[in-house]
């Protein structure tokens, strides 16, 4: 519970920091870097349940299909904000081959940052089932299946 002196947790910096909807204090990922560990079995390695709040992350079964979604957006989202900057920045012609310079960058930025983008799709997309409780002590955590 939070006292009246002491703010929730901020909403976009529980995303960003991969903190659970409920309490938004929980980590999700065991390993807090994406990158740490270069094999990608481990890029998601989440408890169970939240540490804080126990609230149950893994659903239902087949639960995290849904992410594919969020993550194409997030793809969508970067590739169209790297255009915007590439065509004020360097510009787009067909005289030359900028537009092919912009592709080969944009696809190994994507590239670079997947095992990001998929553990952040998996933060945003359980917050599509999962709302904040400010009171997350009193109530029990909202339960699936």
């Amino acid at each position: 519970m939070t006292s009246p002196t002491q703010k929730s947790p901020s909403y976009l910096w529980s995303i960003f920091k991969m903190r659970c909807p409920r309490c938004r204090k929980g980590k999700m990922f065991k390993d807090a870097n994406a990158y740490r560990k270069l094999s990608l079995k481990h890029i998601f390695d989440m408890y169970d349940n939240c540490p804080i709040c126990n609230q149950k992350y893994d659903m239902e079964p087949g639960f995290w299909y849904g992410t594919g979604y969020v993550s194409y957006a997030l793809a969508v989202a970067i590739s169209s904000s790297t255009f915007v900057a590439w065509w004020v920045l360097i510009g787009i012609s067909a005289d030359d081959n900028r537009i092919f310079y912009w592709l080969i960058s944009n696809t190994i930025a994507l590239v670079v940052l997947q095992p990001w983008m998929m553990r952040l799709s998996r933060v945003i997309y359980i917050r599509f089932f999962v709302g904040y409780d400010n009171d997350y002590t009193k109530h029990e955590p909202k339960a699936f299946e």
